[in-house]
């Protein structure tokens, strides 16, 4: 059993990403987008064809060990209550619409008593309700190919006048065909402006438009009734509450190529387009590119196992594509490869799957200058994106960490930024250790179960006033002295900042340690949720068995780590947090456990709220005459106005104002716009640290900014 926190989903918190996995495979790259298209880019997300599901499918004779698994062992939930059955039907529903474009509003009053059924007999293998439903969605959508066809006719043009609301939430179903065909008229409108400011012709885009609805047919028709099981199984998971998840043998292993980073294959990164597998990245140290053969943007058309017979992908799943393609350390798979270039080439590569580490998610540190007074200030801002680490693969962020604090102290740094803007969490157990680089001994978080038991993560020995009759002490060893950071920290967060981020941030902020800064709060996932393999190779449970406590007694769960800096929130993160998920649960406080054993004094000077409040003022007033966070609060403003209504001559001038259109970023250039889309917070984060170590100095005082000696400095 191993504790776990990390959830495996879209960061928002939707399940945007697991219901549309053919869109991209990740083997450990993340995207970045930028905010101007960030709204474009989610609608057409929203609006890609349902997946089918590529899982080992379990049988409907698995669902009674499912159930019984799940409810023994969650926090909160133990038995499979009225309310359960209503939740695990409204996320089945999700599952297979998440759109709301497929079905009518009469087919949910049909589905709807067929779910009940199912989940109410759940536990006597019953799944013949699922029938009618697979029924009713393959005529969904052959009608909706059918409706796409028709409105992509001969007659089709583009009108500008176009809006579509992307709340989905907010969006009803459909109740007549005319409605449907108006509802996909947008969408399509809008599907097709996305490939023209990518620059593709408008014959080409309808082309691809009718390939990608064909597609859905076919995903669909795939998705019988014995593969819905599987997805009955994951939306009772997610009745529970909002983290608690079954996951396939396929989903179990990609969440542990997130915790461990590394993983066996031939290192390259996949999308789907149209039908076809995409290469969009080559990991460094991986066979994909030490072959030389191989480059961004070719098309795998087929794949050949070792002394096996070439099997066409050409409109297969991708996810099915991804595990043809991964597999043991020291076998080797043939792609069949089509290049489209000057002359169109069509070339086997042949290559030995090895073990990948996944370099771009470890922990990494920059250094910035400034110049006050004719001094120079030297800063290291550290960018952790998860809590990873994996003891058989000798894998810890807590190390990475420390590797950097020493190197930083030989830099002779006059301060550190902690960026976790962009963390989800991770791993309990490297969350405690990493706090302890910055606080030595004490207290970081506690955890409490459904019987009330708690347990504190102390590192080194615990204080007196944390034992008692319920309380259970899990000690770390001590921290070196020498390894303990003790100059000016600042922790940089944002509504992205989630469990374990929250766990350190939070601990830093309750001891007085660093300076939060970031947007309003951090994400607000307060419970522990314990990953766990399943019997029979079912693949695996990730269950909601405790919340976790700050060291002052609170709960992060729904609230967060509140921001003692407060920068611009972008528009598009206002709905992310605990709060917007379904069925979050109740927050709750228990008795504070701050302290450490014996009378030691804080190796550092703590942070008070006079100077807190200087911090805040000196900060407001660069913001305010900040030209980037300007157009972010402007952007802001603008997208507030719409009310989440996009509209396609808006996308027009968008189009315009680039030129014409603008070519498929690579994962490599979005990473590198995900941080330029973060620079204004570091570098304010970077003055935040500069007022704490210059306190007489003025915020507005001129100040020269730099990278490194030399330039920027990447480990």
């Amino acid at each position: 059993m191993s504790m776990h926190d990390r959830e495996v989903e879209d960061i928002t918190g939707n399940t945007l990403e697991g219901d549309h996995r053919s869109h991209r495979a990740s083997l450990g790259s993340k995207r970045g987008i930028r905010f101007r298209r960030l709204l474009l880019i989610l609608s057409l997300m929203l609006f890609l064809p349902i997946s089918s599901s590529i899982a080992d499918n379990i049988s409907c004779g698995s669902l009674p060990l499912l159930k019984s698994e799940f409810l023994a062992n969650h926090y909160a939930m133990k038995d499979m209550t009225g309310e359960i059955k209503t939740h695990a039907v409204d996320q089945m529903i999700k599952s297979i619409d998440p759109t709301k474009t497929l079905l009518y509003e009469s087919d949910l009053e049909r589905i709807r008593p067929a779910l009940q059924n199912m989940f109410a007999c759940m536990q006597d293998c019953d799944c013949a309700s699922l029938q009618p439903v697979y029924d009713v969605l393959v005529a969904r959508a052959r009608e909706n190919e059918g409706i796409v066809k028709q409105i992509l006719g001969p007659n089709y043009r583009l009108d500008e006048t176009l809006e579509l609301n992307i709340d989905i939430k907010k969006r009803p179903y459909v109740k007549t065909t005319a409605e449907k065909h108006a509802l996909l008229r947008k969408v399509v409108q809008f599907q097709i402006e996305n490939l023209l400011l990518a620059g593709t012709n408008l014959a080409e885009a309808k082309k691809k438009q009718v390939h990608r609805y064909e597609l859905q047919t076919k995903r669909v028709i795939e998705h019988n009734p014995e593969k819905l099981v599987t997805t009955a199984a994951e939306a009772f998971a997610m009745a529970l509450d909002p983290h608690t998840r079954y996951l396939s043998p396929e989903n179990l292993e990609d969440l542990r190529i997130q915790m461990q980073l590394s993983l066996e294959g031939i290192g390259a990164m996949l999308s789907s387009d149209n039908g076809f597998t995409i290469i969009e990245e080559l990991i460094p140290g991986g066979g994909a590119e030490r072959s030389g053969l191989l480059k961004p943007k070719d098309k795998i058309i087929a794949v050949t196992q070792q002394r096996g017979k070439p099997v066409d992908i050409i409109d297969t799943d991708l996810r099915d594509v991804v595990k043809m393609i991964r597999g043991k350390k020291g076998t080797k798979v043939t792609l069949t490869i089509l290049r489209q270039a000057e002359k169109t080439k069509r070339f086997d590569v042949t290559i030995m799957r090895n073990k990948i580490n996944i370099k771009e998610q470890e922990a990494k540190i920059t250094y910035e200058t400034r110049m006050v007074n004719n001094r120079k200030y030297r800063f290291g801002v550290i960018d952790l994106p998860s809590f990873y680490g994996d003891e058989k693969e000798n894998k810890s962020c807590y190390e990475d960490v420390k590797k950097l604090l020493a190197e930083a102290r030989r830099q002779h740094v006059d301060g550190i930024v902690l960026d976790l803007s962009r963390n989800g969490g991770g791993l309990l157990t490297e969350a405690v250790q990493l706090a302890g680089l910055f606080l030595g001994d004490g207290g970081i978080v506690a955890t409490k179960d459904s019987s009330g038991q708690v347990k504190i993560f102390v590192n080194g020995s615990a204080a007196s006033g944390m034992k008692g009759d319920k309380r259970k002490i899990v000690t770390f060893p001590a921290e070196s002295p020498r390894d303990v950071y003790r100059g000016p920290l600042v922790v940089l967060t944002s509504r992205l900042s989630a469990s374990a981020s929250e766990i350190v941030a939070g601990a830093l902020k309750d001891y007085h340690r660093a300076v939060i800064i970031g947007s309003d709060r951090t994400f607000g996932k307060g419970s522990v949720q314990v990953l766990n393999p399943l019997p029979r190779d079912l693949g695996g449970m990730k269950v909601t068995t405790a919340l976790y406590f700050l060291p002052g007694g609170k709960s992060t769960q729904k609230t967060g780590v509140e921001a003692d800096v407060q920068l611009p929130l972008w528009f598009i993160l206002k709905d992310v947090g605990e709060k917007s998920l379904d069925y979050p649960l109740p927050a709750q406080e228990i008795a504070p456990f701050l302290g450490v054993s014996g009378k030691k004094a804080p190796f550092w000077k703590p942070v008070d709220q006079t100077l807190l409040a200087k911090l805040a003022a000196n900060s407001k007033l660069r913001v305010a005459k900040n030209a980037k966070f300007a157009e972010i609060i402007k952007n802001n403003k603008e997208a507030a106005e719409k009310k989440d209504v996009i509209r396609l001559a808006d996308l027009r001038k968008e189009m315009k104002k680039n030129g014409g259109g603008e070519k498929k970023e690579s994962p490599t250039e979005l990473r590198k716009k995900a941080r330029e889309q973060n620079a204004p917070y570091v570098r304010e984060s970077v003055n935040v640290l500069l007022d704490m170590v210059t306190p007489g100095s003025s915020p507005s005082a001129p100040q020269s900014l730099k990278t490194g000696e030399g330039g920027m400095s990447r480990h």
